[in-house]
């Protein structure tokens, strides 16, 4: 049968919803996009295997036979191959940041305190300049 062997894909708001719903606030987050061609999808998920992102899932199957991988190999090429014959991946990194909510930490200003008004934001920058 089919079952997956990469770990479930995860987007930045879903990391910073988590981590606001949990209790942190300040949330901050950033993301890297690495691109890769592979020779083949046996040095993918070598690859993938290698950073811990197969399958962590508790009910995934122990073995991935060579037929499967062959033929996700061949749909993987058809829809989305180099000319060359290689295989391009993205890997995504995400970094994240959030604090516990403290006594010392600042807060938001006051509504109403700031000294510039962002319909004046291009009079403010030009005359930094």
């Amino acid at each position: 049968g089919f079952a997956a062997h990469i770990s479930p894909f995860v987007e930045p708001p879903d990391i910073g919803g988590l981590l606001q719903r949990i209790g942190y606030n300040i949330v901050t987050l950033d993301l890297d996009e690495i691109h890769i061609d592979y020779p083949s999808m046996f040095e993918l998920m070598f690859d993938l295997k290698g950073m811990g992102e197969n399958n962590c899932s508790w009910n995934r199957r122990l073995t991935l036979k060579r037929e499967t991988l062959l033929a996700a190999q061949a749909i993987y090429q058809n829809m989305y191959g180099n000319k060359d014959g290689s295989l391009p991946a993205t890997y995504r990194i995400l970094y994240f940041i959030g604090w516990k909510p403290d006594p010392s930490q600042k807060g938001p200003a006051k509504r109403g305190s700031a000294n510039v008004s962002f319909k004046d934001i291009d009079k403010v920058l030009s005359t930094k300049k």
